[in-house]
């Protein structure tokens, strides 16, 4: 039989996933003028993109906006978007090999990385993707709870997403009903007791992951105080030297930023953001839940690889908080019938080809991966696209070898029929769309960009009871 990729043989591609690198990679899928692909993205809930709806801030709808680029690649004739369909329960591995010539992972970190030490599993400390997921209405948490009537917070981690946790925490009620924050959390939210929020991070000012922007966003809430004490940005002799010879731009502009906020001192607002460096958990205490978090001094000592690295010293100090959210990493899980290096919390690969182990396994015929799930938790979205342009050129280098799948019933329609006999309710790219409609008109009465469904049952039912459009209408 010929190669794939003729009209009477096109090249079946399935995506597991529907973030942004599940998207990129159809997009430059579809860029192979050369080749019929025909590009067919599952996701298991009804919803498409992933971080872009359930990670990115409600009060960042500007990076939202990517998701017109993903409509554009929804719209190809050769693309079908299968929501509601979930890997190793709806559909195998087994069942796709039979049906795609190839297979990309596209499913992210979903698990955060633990602290591993004494309390972490007491009440009241949580992961931060938790939190995360449970404000942007993602229905496997809009039934959580944390309890926001406590004084004092610790936030644990200096990445975007810990900024984002704790500007949630800070808006006013006011700020957040003008974004797309989960109605249920807004209410909670509207009810917070919170207003110390201690943020602890392990190396110093210079070594912080935050973007500029995002710790000059702390510094403009309507009623929240940014708390740096002069002592906390003082750098240790690497770091000066780095800040002095100014070759990394944003190391010297987000130092710059946080000595502003240590020269202003506090402004005196109801809420209080108390930056804290070089410092590390070693134990949550309590009786029955949180109630403190003792900390360790770190000094900053050469890593050998021209950086620093944390090093604990004998000075301990304990803080009072009754809520903590760590966010000091993120890993994959693994997929039913898929390779994964549990160390590292990836599927292991080499360059997007799958292999059966890390580093000395052999090549999975026809399995490819892209973003986080491929190279672990890192970059931004944007990140993701040269990430999936790399494991697509490699799927399109194994068709020329002739080392994809051999699928025996390469169709939709043998798709279709197996999700149906399996009593499956395929969410489509169109009724995606009604449903975006939807949230978009709920959102008009609080002034907001739109109100999120937060249940996959409500999502169905909404799609049951809104009359489809007429063609030509």
């Amino acid at each position: 039989m010929s190669l794939p990729g003729t009209p009477s043989n096109p090249l079946r591609v399935a995506i597991i996933g529907s973030g942004p690198s599940g998207f990129y990679a159809a997009d430059h899928l579809q860029r192979q003028t050369n080749l019929v692909v025909q590009v067919d993205l599952f996701d298991r809930l009804p919803t498409p993109y992933g971080l872009v709806r359930g990670g990115v801030a409600p009060d960042h709808q500007k990076i939202k906006s990517v998701t017109k680029a993903y409509d554009r690649v929804a719209s190809h004739p050769n693309f079908r978007f299968y929501g509601n369909v979930e890997f190793g329960r709806d559909l195998t591995h087994d069942d796709l090999v039979q049906r795609y010539h190839a297979i990309i992972y596209a499913v992210g970190a979903q698990s955060d990385r633990r602290m591993d030490i004494p309390g972490e599993d007491l009440p009241g400390s949580h992961p931060a993707t938790e939190f995360v997921a449970w404000y942007n209405a993602h229905p496997d948490y809009a039934d959580y709870e944390f309890d926001l009537s406590q004084e004092s917070v610790a936030v644990v981690g200096l990445g975007n997403v810990a900024m984002d946790v704790i500007r949630i925490l800070a808006r006013t009620p006011e700020e957040l009903a003008k974004t797309d924050i989960a109605d249920y959390a807004l209410e909670a939210l509207r009810h917070s007791r919170v207003r110390n929020i201690y943020v602890l991070g392990r190396r110093g000012p210079a070594q912080a992951a935050y973007t500029t922007p995002e710790i000059k966003e702390l510094g403009e809430l309507a009623d929240a105080s940014m708390v740096v004490a002069p002592e906390e940005v003082i750098l240790d002799p690497f770091s000066q030297q780095v800040f002095d010879s100014g070759d990394d731009k944003e190391v010297v502009r987000n130092v710059e930023v946080l000595k502003g906020y240590a020269e202003q001192g506090d402004s005196g607002k109801t809420r209080k953001i108390i930056m804290r460096f070089a410092v590390s958990p070693v134990e949550i205490s309590g009786q029955g839940c949180v109630q403190a978090v003792k900390i360790v001094k770190n000094e900053l000592v050469p890593d050998g690889k021209g950086g620093v690295k944390a090093r604990a010293t004998d000075q301990f100090e304990t803080i009072p908080v009754g809520l903590i959210f760590r966010s000091v990493g993120y890993r994959g899980v693994p997929l039913p019938g898929v390779p994964f290096d549990d160390r590292a919390g990836v599927i292991p690969n080499d360059k997007g080809r799958v292999l059966t182990a890390p580093q000395s396994g052999t090549v999975v015929t026809g399995d490819y991966v892209v973003g986080w799930i491929k190279r672990g938790p890192s970059g931004i979205i944007g990140t993701n696209k040269p990430d999936s342009v790399e494991t697509v050129e490699m799927l399109l280098e194994d068709m020329r070898g002739d080392k994809l799948l051999t699928p025996r019933d390469p169709s939709r329609d043998s798709l279709e029929a197996l999700l149906e006999s399996r009593g499956v309710r395929v969410v489509t790219y169109a009724d995606w769309q009604r449903l975006d409609a939807i949230e978009q008109e709920r959102g008009q009465s609080r002034g907001a960009p739109r109100l999120k469904f937060s249940r996959v049952d409500e999502m169905l039912a909404a799609l049951d009871t809104e009359p489809k459009p007429v063609p030509g209408d």
